[in-house]
């Protein structure tokens, strides 16, 4: 049996109040996540890293589509890039923005369903 290792602590930083610079970064995230096709390609990212061609498949948005949407999410910062031959590689290792997603998805399935809210 392995010895349980404990995450690194997460940074105070995050508690305390934001400033305008904050403010306007955290903005800009919401503007990025606000397409729905966008919210779809980063949710799927959430679940594994994918090529240009099995997001296009996951979320039935045109390719030129899918690949400019994309490039506006890796410009903004939300996701990263690595070739693996010819293809190019999509992954989102941000752990805040991919919680942020979940819990955004989660919440639209409370309204859509109706089902009742939880903490």
């Amino acid at each position: 049996m392995s010895e349980r290792v404990d995450p690194p602590a997460a940074s105070h930083a995050h508690e305390r109040t934001p400033g305008p610079r904050e403010l306007s970064a955290a903005a800009g995230v919401f503007a990025l996540l606000s397409d729905p096709t966008r919210l779809h390609l980063v949710w799927l990212l959430t679940r594994g890293e994918a090529d240009v061609t099995a997001l296009t498949e996951a979320c039935g948005a045109a390719r030129p589509a899918v690949s400019q949407h994309l490039a506006k999410l890796r410009l903004g910062g939300l996701v990263q890039t690595r070739k693996d031959g010819r293809r190019v590689v999509y992954a989102m290792p941000d752990g805040h923005l991919k919680r942020l997603v979940v819990e955004a998805i989660s919440r639209a399935d409370h309204e859509v369903t109706g089902e009742p809210w939880h903490s």
